[in-house]
Formats: C-alpha cells, structure tokens, sequence
C-alpha cells in the first residue's frame, strides 16, 4: 500500500481508516522509497486496530533490469535503511529536476513558481506529481498521457539504487528483504522460466528472504510459479495489493487471495517470524 509520502492519495491516517473498515487484520504500508510510515502509522494505532509491520519499497536498477525490494519489519531509527532512503531520494530529486529541464527544454512546458515550490517540498515527488501538473495547465489530457507521451521521453540509466544496495540497508536494519511482483520487469516485460530463476537466485546471493506471490495483478499462472520458486529455494511468500488510493483502479486487499486460498508454509513463517507493531507497543 501506498500513501501521500510516495505516489499514493491516502494519508497515512486515511490508510489506517481504510484498514479498519475494510477489516484487514494485519497490514503494512510500503511506500516508495521512504519509510517515514514506519513512524507515523504506530503513533496513530488505537486499542484494537489491526496488527502493523514497518514497510518500504525500493525502486532499484542495475545491469541486468529493474527491480522493486521489499523491506518488513525494519527498524525505522536504524543508519543502513535511512542511508538507502537517502540515496534514492537524492536520485529521486534528480531526476525530478532533469525531467522538468527535458519537458520546459523539448516542449516548452513550464510551470509557476509556486507550483514548483510545491512539488520539490513532496517526500517523494514523481512522474505522476508532474504528470498532475501537465493536466492542470493543459499540456496533456490525463496524467497517463503526459507520462507515456512526454516524460518517459527523457531516461536516466545511472541514477539508481542498486539492488544489493537496497537488500543491505534492510538487512542491516533487521527488516525482510522480498521481491515485489516477481514476474514483472521493465514496462511490459514478463519475466519467467530459466530468466526468473536466474533473477532469484542472484538476489538471494546479496540476501533475498522472500518473493511477493500474491498480487493484485498476478493471474493463476504467474501466481503458482512464484509458489513454486518460494518452496523450492525455502523463501517466505508475502502477500500484495499494490493499493495507490485514487491513482490506480485497485481495491484495497485485493491480493488475490481469498477465505479458500491454501496459505503456504513460506507465509506461516513470515507471519511467525516477523513482529507486528500494536497500539500497545506504540506506547499508545
């Protein structure tokens, strides 16, 4: 789940609310590169609110593709995942930078002050925030638009945590390190097969715990061949929803799992092995 510190709609109290109707017991929110949740969400818990895991989740590159590393239950204070979330969001801001240089540069699009202001004081501020800003003065229809026809236009191929980088800042702060959406690369690459236990295996050499197999946008297909890496290298298994508020057409839970759904032993030992967060342990 994501929430106003990356690219969601939610507050972090919206979240909890959402989390509480819905009647979810147990719940984490990984934004994109910041962990300030990790914080913020236990200082709201009241007496009876479901269980809470510290979460994050970051967007890493390096030679051989794009990967998205998962980190639960993480110790919010500790220096390796704050020097991870520093390093991507200097990359981060870069990179708002040039993109807004590219489009004002090939396009002539430009923005007032204000407006500016407003988007670099944004924790994590992205290609939907200015994508927003195209739609709002004209220079594109939707957000959508302005993103595949303009921004995605300009590239950035050093500017990236790596994913070593990223599985030892969680590490080293006592989190989880798991792969997000396994099956999905670059844009609409699908990954699977022989590249996909290459791909595992290479990031449980830096130190990959666990795989994502329930997702919101996983078919049975791709979902069963997740399983079956998760049981054959003995990895936890997490489950997803990829939940953006307002910004993606995704309902919150929605991981493809249901009352029915068989829970495999990978997820019996992350659930057994990781602390959730209470209102009690929040000092609340």
């Amino acid at each position: 789940m994501h929430t106003v510190v990356s690219d969601g709609t939610d507050t972090p109290s919206e979240v909890l609310a959402h989390v509480r109707e819905a009647g979810i017991g147990l719940f984490s929110v990984t934004d994109h590169d910041a962990i300030k949740c990790g914080t913020v969400i236990p200082s709201l818990l009241r007496d009876g609110d479901p269980g809470f895991l510290p979460g994050v989740e970051f967007s890493c590159q390096d030679e051989e593709g794009k990967y998205h590393i998962l980190g639960y239950g993480y110790d919010p204070a500790a220096a390796s995942i704050n020097d991870v979330v520093e390093l991507g969001h200097s990359y981060r801001m870069n990179k708002v930078r040039g993109r807004l240089e590219f489009l004002e540069k090939e396009f002539g699009f430009t923005f007032p002050d204000e407006e500016l202001k407003a988007l670099f004081a944004l924790d994590n501020p992205g290609k939907p925030h200015i994508g927003n800003l195209m739609v709002k003065y004209g220079y594109a229809q939707t957000k959508e638009q302005g993103i595949k026809e303009y921004i995605n236009k300009v590239r950035f191929k050093s500017q990236y945590v790596r994913p070593e980088e990223a599985i030892r800042g969680i590490l080293g702060a006592g989190g989880v390190p798991v792969l997000a959406h396994p099956s999905y690369g670059n844009g609409d690459q699908l990954i699977l097969g022989d590249d996909m236990d290459h791909r595992v295996r290479r990031l449980m050499d830096f130190g990959l715990r666990g795989l994502e197999a329930f997702y919101s946008g996983f078919s049975e297909k791709l979902r069963r061949e997740i399983l079956g890496f998760a049981e054959r290298y003995d990895l936890y298994v997490t489950a997803g929803s990829d939940y953006h508020g307002r910004n993606k057409l995704i309902e919150l839970g929605d991981t493809g799992m249901t009352e029915d759904t068989p829970i495999p032993d990978g997820m019996r030992r992350f659930l057994e092995d990781v602390t959730f967060i209470t209102a009690s342990d929040a000092g609340v």
